[in-house]
């Protein structure tokens, strides 16, 4: 096949970019889009010229017609579509995280395994331009062995509200949202070493802050005030077999002075920051070097990064690349997670055997 027909699955926020990428692939065409709210449906429908309009996932994956499919919906809702389009013979794009708990991660990959299927996790970050550049760094060893990692992603107020906020929908919070980002792209560049143990906390002390006045965020599109059953802050310690650790701390709100966002890795040769601006720091002749590398953009571009995640996978389908987020790496990061919340909960480290 030389074009691939795609199904979008879930028509809020997050599934804009997906259908915008897709749209500039190509080799990609938007053939179904899928959502309970089946008005909001087929207005992306209209948009991206889309043959078919469903609010059952289960008739788009029917269709015989389609090749692949993006999930975009609730978080609780993940592994439930994934198992189901692998088992309907589609290949499938899960957005992070790539379900809720250890025992389901485990089901999509048995799935995956079964089915023969392509299965390529969210991790967008992963696909950035300067994440790739300073992957071929690391590769060549010019970081020398990286030991240690910290990364933050911190809003003074960003509580999106809506099924961010809700518990049974997202599983958890800036954790589960933000975080995923922020210890996967550590995680990613550190080599995937096999981790030891994790100690994490979480705080729910603020609430989602919406006495504020004056300034503006992001609100879901069901956005209420009234409900938010997660965390407003959490952050953890997470120790690698190989002896090396990962710090990390995101927030969806905290008494701050401003937002926060950063990425940094460090090596026994060398270190690296891809956020707030990508930097290398090296040594030569005795002196200690901060590199500047001349890119189009000094940290990571939200559209740009989708753009390459998309055709990565559009390649994948056609048979031409290997996917750099497997369904391996969606469970490792929810055994990372899973046991960031449980160390919370019960107060103790958890190893891992």
């Amino acid at each position: 096949m030389s074009t691939i027909k795609v199904g979008v699955i879930g028509a809020g926020s997050i599934s804009e970019v997906h259908l915008q990428s897709y749209k500039n692939n190509p080799e990609a065409e938007i053939y179904a889009i899928c959502d309970l709210n089946e008005a909001r449906a087929r207005e992306k429908a209209f948009s991206y010229d889309a043959s078919k309009v469903f609010t059952d996932y289960n008739e788009l994956l029917a269709l015989p017609e389609i090749h692949a499919v993006s999930i975009c919906t609730w978080n609780n809702s993940h592994a439930e579509i994934a198992i189901a389009a692998l088992e309907a013979g589609k290949h499938v794009l899960v957005e992070k995280p790539l379900c809720k708990t250890v025992e389901e991660a485990l089901r999509v990959e048995e799935a995956v395994k079964k089915s023969g299927k392509l299965l390529q996790v969210g991790f967008v970050r992963r696909y950035a331009g300067n994440t790739q550049i300073l992957k071929q760094y690391i590769d060549d060893s010019e970081l020398g062995e990286i030991y240690y990692a910290k990364a933050s992603c911190l809003r003074r107020l960003g509580n999106p509200g809506g099924w961010f906020s809700d518990q049974e929908r997202s599983g958890g919070g800036p954790l589960i949202d933000l975080g995923v980002h922020m210890i996967d792209i550590c995680w990613y560049l550190m080599g995937k070493p096999k981790v030891k143990s994790v100690s994490g906390n979480t705080y729910n002390r603020l609430g989602n802050r919406a006495n504020v006045k004056n300034l503006k965020f992001y609100r879901a599109a069901d956005y209420d005030a009234s409900l938010n059953s997660v965390e407003d802050l959490a952050n953890a310690l997470i120790r690698f077999e190989n002896g090396a650790s990962l710090m990390v701390d995101v927030s969806f709100t905290l008494h701050a002075k401003k937002d926060e966002l950063s990425v940094k890795i460090y090596g026994e040769r060398g270190g690296a920051e891809l956020e707030p601006e990508f930097t290398l720091v090296s040594e030569k002749y005795d002196t200690i070097l901060n590199v500047t590398p001349q890119v189009d953009h000094s940290s990571f571009v939200f559209q740009e990064a989708f753009q390459n995640e998309i055709n990565h996978f559009v390649e994948a389908v056609l048979g031409r690349k290997l996917t750099l987020s497997p369904v391996e790496d969606g469970v490792e990061m929810m055994k990372i997670l899973c046991a960031i919340y449980e160390s919370a909960s019960t107060g103790r480290e958890i190893e891992f055997s």
